[in-house]
């Protein structure tokens, strides 16, 4: 686990030391040890870096970056089997000098080209400089665990695993894409491949990206499509078959993401997905196993539900009550650790949690990706409801219909901006099939209503598509549409961002065992009846924790982290609202129409504001322009 950085110029015009400091902005994510190099081929001077967090081959045979014949590499994430790859190269001939699976990693590469990614199973960004093929490819993970950001302009290719390592190099330019900070105010943060800045980028995942030195030509090819998986034919299983095939491949990648030479834990909350992760880990072991919660003095707290949890299954537990002064500390470091606009107030939990499990450990299993694979979230309930309310209409009267809705989503009052949100979606989803309208009326209730995106800004950014506009005509059903988005947009931009900058944050590495491929790709294949019934979410996952634990202690309504964000910024923090959200402040970034806002913020001091996570987004994001463009 680490941090990497690197550039390619094409003008051979960047200093020597410019790598180093770059690497050296990520000294969090890689304390252990730092590595910069230069190299002047031909076409270009080429800097790679690396700073490493060293889990796997302790010793200085690990050091990044790393070579082998005419390749070099970098390398963020680990590869749990990496040493059944070995074993295999070994027999093809292939030597070994250390015990790591970076080196694993250069032997693969030389052994089966582009097509070693297929083999890995991991967590990863690799970045691999083919001299003889005068070529430099990158490869991101499955599931976009690792990050990766690249700025790409006229002669100068400049990437990280952070954006502010981009910002040490003189030619990285930061002018924000007004585009992109659109789909930041619908969601809360900003999707793949689009990044906060002009010219700047996200590679996504289960993609590569290759660049030619000698043509300059950029390439980019997907190897893995979550999407792909959904249009197969459902597998012909029985439930309780389905069922132990899922029970042996969570052992199978619980079990790999234990592969460490340092300590490891699992962050265990009060819910089901870290419940299995935890039962599968402590059933066979005589060691205990850490696990870390942290509980609230205020908002929902499920420490003891984790606490009961921890108890009944034999664990080491270290548990946390965090005043409302502390969680809220945290908040003024936020913009710092997560770089690009983020308004996704779990952070400070996720934070916390990372700073009592790194006191213990150098890994924490996080138990990410349950609700999107399984079908955990309410609001796939919800749709299925709107879907079959919808469509109880008879297609005669739709078109009728529409212009009814259309006049109550303008006549509906202003202080209701979502009702109106909401109204307008439905009278466009009548013109619709039924998995183009799930498509649509899921962005409808994950995005910021309309009427806030028309006034907020000084000029209208031009509308980039997203996962949500999709080609869904091979997927079997509408809830599946749900969750294939969710995994590409929500997990994936929002809550492995959060867990990955969280962690890194204290140099703890933060494993997913449920993103494993391996299970994804079975558990997309089955039968949607066998995830949710109509009634239950997570079904099968459910009754594989009951095999470990008594379903009396864990069947109770999901909660998760909340805080009370909103009370706060009315009370002990109103001090950000009058720092950040008054009208000299907002003035100053020139990007909003300011009478709307200033509007907004004054309902929302009066506790009058009706859509009220529009303020905690407008506050993220001007904390984050004082931090990184003032």
């Amino acid at each position: 686990m680490c941090g990497i950085a690197g550039f390619i110029d094409f003008n051979k015009k960047t200093k020597q030391e410019i790598i180093g400091q770059m690497v050296h902005t990520m000294q969090h994510r890689g304390p252990d040890d730092q590595g910069a190099e230069n190299y002047d081929c031909i076409d270009a001077l080429i800097g790679m870096g690396q700073a490493r967090l060293s889990i796997i081959d302790l010793s200085p045979a690990g050091h990044q970056p790393m070579h082998y014949k005419n390749l070099s590499v970098i390398f963020n994430g680990e590869i749990y089997n990496y040493k059944e790859i070995r074993k295999e190269l070994v027999k093809s001939g292939h030597l070994f000098i250390s015990d790591s699976d970076t080196e694993v990693i250069l032997h693969a590469y030389e052994e089966w080209g582009h097509m070693f990614v297929h083999q890995l199973i991991g967590m990863f960004v690799i970045v691999v400089y083919d001299r003889a093929n005068n070529k430099i490819t990158f490869f991101r993970d499955r599931a976009g665990v690792k990050p990766i950001f690249y700025y790409w302009n006229k002669e100068m290719f400049i990437y990280a695993s952070e954006l502010k390592a981009l910002f040490v190099h003189p030619d990285f330019k930061k002018t924000i894409n007004n585009s992109a900070l659109a789909l930041y105010f619908d969601f809360g943060y900003i999707p793949a491949p689009y990044s906060i800045f002009n010219n700047t980028f996200k590679i996504e995942p289960g993609k590569t990206l290759s660049i030619d030195l000698t043509s300059k030509r950029i390439s980019i090819d997907a190897y893995w499509k979550i999407e792909e998986f959904y249009c197969k034919p459902k597998y012909n299983i029985s439930y309780q078959d389905a069922k132990a095939e899922v029970s042996k491949l969570l052992n199978s990648a619980c079990n790999y993401r234990m592969v460490a030479d340092v300590p490891v834990g699992v962050f265990l909350s009060g819910g089901y997905d870290s419940a299995v992760v935890t039962a599968i880990l402590q059933k066979d072991r005589t060691e205990k196993l850490k696990t870390f919660t942290i509980g609230f003095e205020e908002g929902n707290n499920e420490a003891p539900f984790a606490s009961e949890t921890a108890k009944y299954l034999g664990t080491d537990h270290h548990e946390f009550i965090c005043t409302t002064r502390e969680a809220q500390a945290i908040i003024p470091d936020l913009p710092y650790f997560y770089d690009e606009p983020f308004a996704d107030s779990s952070a400070i939990p996720t934070t916390l949690v990372s700073q009592l499990a790194r006191k213990h450990a150098t890994v924490a299993l996080s138990a990410d990706g349950g609700d999107e694979v399984f079908a955990g979230y309410g609001s796939y309930f919800k749709l299925d409801k709107y879907l079959n309310n919808l469509n109880f209409v008879p297609d005669l009267f739709k078109s009728s219909l529409r212009p009814v809705l259309k006049l109550l989503s303008q006549i509906a009052p202003q202080s209701m901006p979502d009702l109106t949100h909401k109204i307008k979606g439905i009278s466009v989803a009548l013109n619709k099939n039924r998995k183009d309208q799930a498509a649509e009326l899921f962005r409808l209730s994950n995005s910021l209503p309309d009427s806030y995106m028309n006034k907020l800004f000084l000029n209208s950014p031009d509308k980039y598509s997203t996962k949500y506009s999709g080609n869904f005509k091979d997927f079997s059903n509408e809830i599946e549409i749900a969750l294939a988005v969710d995994y590409q947009m929500y997990l994936q931009n929002d809550i492995l961002t959060k867990v990955d900058r969280a962690t890194m944050s204290v140099s703890l590495e933060g494993r997913e065992p449920l993103l494993d491929h391996r299970l994804i790709e079975f558990a997309v294949q089955l039968p949607l009846s066998y995830k949710y019934d109509g009634i239950t979410g997570k079904r099968i996952l459910k009754d594989i924790v009951y095999d470990y634990i008594p379903k009396e202690m864990m069947d109770r309504p999901k909660s998760g982290f909340s805080l009370p964000i909103y009370t706060w910024l009315r009370g002990d923090l109103s001090y950000l609202i009058d720092e950040y959200l008054c009208n000299d402040s907002l003035t100053k970034s020139g990007l909003f129409n300011l009478s709307f806002v200033v509007k907004q913020v004054d309902l929302f001091k009066k506790n009058k504001l009706h859509y009220q996570p529009f303020i905690w987004k407008l506050l993220m994001f001007q904390m984050w322009y004082f931090r990184w463009m003032k």
